[in-house]
C-alpha cells in the first residue's frame, strides 16, 4: 500500500467542502493499494459551449486527483505538503453533458522531494476521454493548517 495516512472516502470528500473540486461536484468514490478514483458530472458547470466536457475541467479533476494523491502519501502532512510544479494533459475523445467521467491516479514515481502521478478520465462507456500526468513537489508544511 502506497498511502501513508488513515483515510476514508468520507474523510476525502469532506476535506473538498468549500473547494473548487466540491463546486465541480468531484466525488472521491475508490481508494486502492496503488490508485484512487473521483467522478465528475458533465453538467453547466464543466462544460464548454458545445455541450461537452470542458478541458479544463479535466484537467481541475486531474489535478485534484493527483494532488489528494500526493497528500495521502506523505509519511506526516502536518510536516510536509505537496504543491504542483506542472500538469499536462491530452484530451482524446469529448464526455458530453449528461454523463459522469471518472478519473483514476496511479503513482509514476513517489520521492522524497518530487512526485509524478498519471491520472486518465473515461467515460461512461469506458472510453479514456483525458491522459494527464502532474508532478508534486514536496515542501515543509507552512500554512498552520492540519491537513487530513
Amino acid at each position: 500500500m502506497i498511502w501513508k495516512q488513515n483515510i476514508d472516502l468520507d474523510t476525502l470528500n469532506d476535506s473538498s467542502k468549500d473547494s473548487l473540486a466540491h463546486h465541480l461536484g468531484i466525488v472521491f468514490t475508490e481508494i486502492g493499494a496503488d490508485f484512487l478514483k473521483a467522478t465528475m458530472p458533465v453538467d453547466s458547470r464543466t462544460v464548454q459551449p458545445y455541450r461537452i466536457l470542458h478541458g479544463g475541467a479535466s484537467v481541475v479533476l486531474a489535478e485534484t486527483l493527483g494532488s489528494v494523491a500526493g497528500l495521502i502519501s506523505l509519511e506526516d502532512p502536518n510536516q510536509q505538503m505537496t504543491v504542483g510544479v506542472e500538469i499536462n494533459a491530452n484530451h482524446l475523445k469529448p464526455a458530453r453533458e449528461g454523463e459522469t467521467v471518472e478519473g483514476i491516479v496511479r503513482p509514476v514515481r513517489i520521492g522524497r522531494s518530487i512526485q509524478v502521478w498519471s491520472i486518465e478520465i473515461f467515460n461512461p462507456k469506458g472510453e479514456m476521454t483525458c491522459t494527464s500526468r502532474i508532478t508534486l513537489a514536496v515542501v515543509p508544511n507552512q500554512t498552520n493548517i492540519k491537513r487530513i
